[in-house]
Formats: C-alpha cells, structure tokens, sequence
C-alpha cells in the first residue's frame, strides 16, 4: 500500500510538473501573439490617421475653416464696425494664430501624428467635427460607445446562429450524404457569393415594401417603448431581417465546407471500429467526427468572421442600424476625421480580439498545437 501509495503521489506531481509547464508555455505564446497582434494594430491605426488626415492636408482645410468662422463672426460683431480695415485684419490674423496654436496646428504634421496615435488607440479624440451622440455630446469616445453596444448585438446574434445551424446540419448530412436535402445545400452553395446587404435589399422589399411584416430599418420603434417587454420585442423584429440577410449569405457555403470536412473524417478507419462497436451515430459524429476537425471549423469561423466584420459598414447603413458601420459611413460623408481614426481603432480592436482568441482557442482544441519553447522543435 505504502508503495502504491508513493507512485501515485509521484505521478500526481508529475502531472501537476506537466500541467504548470503547459500553463506557463501557454501563457508565453498568448503574450507573444498578443504583442504581435498589438503591433499590426498600431501600423494599422496609424496608416489610418495618416490617409484620413491625407498626409496633413486636412490641416489646411481646417484652418480655411477657422479663418471663414473668424469671418462670419467679424460681420455679425457689432463691436468691430468702428475698426479700420487695417485693425479687422489684424485682429482676425491674431485670433486665426490663436485658434491654430491653441489646436496644435502650427507644429508639423509629422509630429502630431504620433500624438494622433495614441489619442486613436486609447479614444481620446476629444469632439467631434460634425457628428454628435443621441444625448447631444460631441465627445468622440461617448459617440462610439453609444454605437458598439447595437453592432455587438447585431453581429454576435447573427454570427452565433449561423455557427450553431451550420454545424448541425453539416453534421447531419455527413451521415444523409446524397439525400434530397444535401442536393439542395449543394445546389443553394453560390448563393453566399453575394453579400449580407445584397440580400438585405431583396429582404427589405418583400417583407417591408409588399408584405409590411416587418420594419423597414432601424434598432426599435419610434417613439421607443417605454415598457422592457415591449422595448425588447421592438429590437427583436429589427434584428429579423438583417440577421437574416447576414444568416442566407453565411450558411450556405460554411454547411458545405463543413459538410465536406466531415464527410472526408467519417470515412477514417477509427471511425469505421466506433460504429462497428455499435456506438450511436450520434456520438461517433459528436466524439470521432466533431472533435478531430474542431481546429478546422473554428479557423475557417473566425476568418469569415473577419471578413464579415469589414461588410458590416454597408449592411448597418442598408438597415439604418445604429451601429459602428453606419457611423463610420456617416463620419466619412461628414469627413469628420476624429469619428472616422475612432471608427477604424475600434475595428482594429474588434478584428486583433477575433484573431487573438482564434490563436489561443486553436492552441487548446487541436492537441498537435504545441506552444511555447515546444513549437519551435522540429
């Protein structure tokens, strides 16, 4: 017993040797990838500030703007009538050099790029040029704030289902190859080349324009209700249709995708001895199917994801949806600079956490993964 007792306890802390170490390269590979990806965001969101102020030519248009400001503001000053010519121009030159000192504007671009730099990654962006949140604020950081919530709903309910409907019935079909309904998931493939919007469109005129079923756009009815029941079946007849448009323009080609993947690992030899041992069809696909082909699913998940993340500025603006994508549409037709660097870093945030948690979740699924010191052994 004694010495029974003693292996255990030595295979208890080599297990516990083991797990640590495993936790320690783990947690070196989740700071690696997360320095890295930090760093794309950085180029990322400085090539933006740099397109966005074109290079410091913005410059020049905003002090145009201040200069026809200090002007307008000149003709309506009864108190400057009595100024000579002279003295007006002098004065308006004084307050101009003022207001451009006072912006920052007379140091040179180059410089306050990187000071536009950090004010972008940490959303001090201080007000916005033309744009204001629903409660009057023209602080850029409460503008985007006020949108994100509505872009997470929107997406993260439509990105769910999609996810969860497609492996179900891929599943299915990998034990019903050849039936009526996989002839029609093939046959229905093409439809996910076009985007979530293009459907929207089609979506928006059946059910909206002819059949009046549901809301043409927007998050909730207005005036908005005041009851909570009310209040949350209002956004849920808002989110039907561009969920939907999101849901026919995913699902098609992630069932076939997947479909496929499961096909190619249910004609494995130990998948063949699962069944031959008379387990459920239920749990060979679960344990001998699903598993195995986890890291596949999630990676081609997450990069349609990404890509979807980039169609969202459309799809929000097609269903007048309050989120970031139609905000950024706005900032842009304002060319409201400080909306328009915010709008992009939050993207980037939300793009480097997608791919993040694509790493980490990677590492942990597929057990061939190894990280650390280990994935660098050949």
């Amino acid at each position: 017993m004694s010495q029974t007792g003693t292996a255990n306890a030595g295979m208890g802390r080599l297990a516990l040797r083991d797990f640590g170490g495993t936790g320690l390269r783990l947690l070196r590979y989740s700071l690696v990838r997360a320095i890295s990806i930090g760093i794309t965001v950085v180029i990322a969101v400085y090539l933006t500030i740099i397109i966005a102020n074109m290079g410091g030519q913005v410059d020049q248009i905003r002090k145009a703007e201040i200069q026809e400001q200090i002007g307008l503001s000149f003709m309506n000053n009864p108190a400057v009538r009595d100024m000579t010519p002279e003295e007006r121009l002098a004065l308006q030159e004084e307050m101009l050099q003022i207001e451009i000192e006072r912006l920052g504007l007379n140091r040179p671009f180059l410089l306050r790029s990187f000071s536009y730099l950090w004010q972008g990654l940490t959303l001090n962006l201080g007000r916005a040029e033309q744009m204001s949140s629903d409660t009057g604020s023209r602080q850029v950081r409460l503008i985007l704030l006020e949108r994100l919530p509505a872009t997470l709903l929107l997406w993260g309910t439509a990105q769910i289902l999609v996810f969860v409907v497609a492996i179900l019935v891929a599943l299915w079909l990998s034990n019903h190859y050849g039936g009526i309904l996989d002839r029609l998931i093939i046959a229905l493939t093409p439809l996910s080349a076009a985007p979530a919007w293009f459907y929207g469109l089609f979506l928006i005129l059946i059910f909206s324009a002819i059949l009046g079923a549901l809301p043409y756009g927007g998050m909730v009815a207005a005036p908005p209700p005041t009851d909570p029941k009310a209040y949350a079946l209002s956004v849920l007849r808002h989110l039907i249709l561009p969920v939907a448009a999101q849901f026919v323009s995913g699902i098609f080609i992630l069932i076939y995708n997947w479909r496929t993947f499961f096909l190619i690992y249910s004609s494995e030899d130990y998948v063949e001895m699962a069944k031959a041992k008379g387990l459920s069809g239920h749990l060979v696909s679960r344990r001998y199917v699903l598993r195995p082909t986890l890291p596949y699913i999630i990676t081609n998940f997450m990069l349609m994801l990404i890509s979807v993340w980039m169609g969202g500025i459309i799809l929000e603006t097609v269903f007048n949806w309050p989120g970031l994508g139609k905000l950024l549409y706005q900032a842009i037709h304002l060319f409201d600079t400080p909306v328009i660097v915010g709008s992009t870093v939050l993207y980037a945030y939300l793009l480097a956490i997608t791919v993040f948690f694509l790493d980490i979740i990677y590492a942990l699924v597929d057990p061939r993964v190894r990280v650390g010191a280990e994935s660098r052994q050949p």
